[in-house]
């Protein structure tokens, strides 16, 4: 059960309209298909194209973020304070009918819709460059070759509180199709994954190195998401 204090309002602009028992509004819901992902695609409009920015993103709380070169043009017009929908989907499942009308597939889709933001302050940047590598690495961050103040003022970096979202999700079987009963050809689900593989360590480390335990969520085989699923439980506390 959720209350006010955890569910997104519903607007015209996040209310799921097709198969709307498939949607849903509160933070869990919207949340957990925002974390087990690293990668979102991030909608707006310049003057009056539309473009959608695949980049990679993190999670603190109701604040969205997300990087990118300083002089790219999303960064350039999102910075100005722009009205942005950044969309996390995630394919579970090929769902294989007997005919073609009612093949579908099982998925895990969120829209998220608020007001794009920079964050530029030299420090509060570093914050959020911090919080990029420590989400996914933890205690990375401070193993690494200190950051430059060039490579801060390289780096755009957007802030976004969702203001409204829906999560819309499909699961189970083939759906009944009595038309397609008794039809010669095979019916049923395959499950879709994504997978960790095995290390492909970079030539140019002069000596063999352990990985270390930040990147101890990641063994070869896992399964991707729920290894980014556990980092943000970490991450956030």
């Amino acid at each position: 059960m959720t209350t006010a204090g955890d569910t997104y309002p519903i607007t015209p602009r996040n209310r799921v309209r097709r198969e709307p028992t498939r949607g849903s509004y509160d933070h869990a819901s919207v949340h957990a298909i925002l974390d087990a992902a690293m990668l979102c695609h991030v909608s707006y409009v310049l003057d009056g194209q539309p473009f959608c920015t695949p980049t990679l993103h993190w999670r603190e709380g109701e604040m969205l973020y997300w990087h990118g070169s300083s002089a790219c043009r999303m960064i350039r017009h999102l910075a100005v304070g722009a009205p942005a929908c950044p969309t996390v989907s995630h394919l579970d499942g090929l769902v294989m009918a007997r005919s073609a009308f009612h093949h579908t597939v099982n998925y895990r889709a969120a829209m998220c819709f608020g007001t794009a933001h920079p964050v530029s302050d030299p420090a509060e940047k570093l914050h959020a460059l911090r919080g990029m590598v420590e989400r996914f690495y933890p205690g990375r961050f401070d193993a690494l070759r200190p950051v430059t103040a060039q490579e801060i003022k390289a780096t755009g970096v957007i802030a976004m509180r969702i203001e409204d979202a829906s999560a819309k999700a499909r699961t189970g079987g083939v759906g009944p199709a009595p038309e397609d009963e008794g039809h010669p050809v095979w019916a049923g689900v395959i499950p879709v994954t994504t997978r960790i593989g095995a290390d492909l360590p970079c030539p140019r480390m002069g000596r063999p190195l352990p990985r270390g335990g930040d990147l101890s969520r990641y063994p070869a085989g896992g399964e991707l998401g729920q290894a980014l699923t556990e980092l943000q439980r970490l991450y956030q506390g």
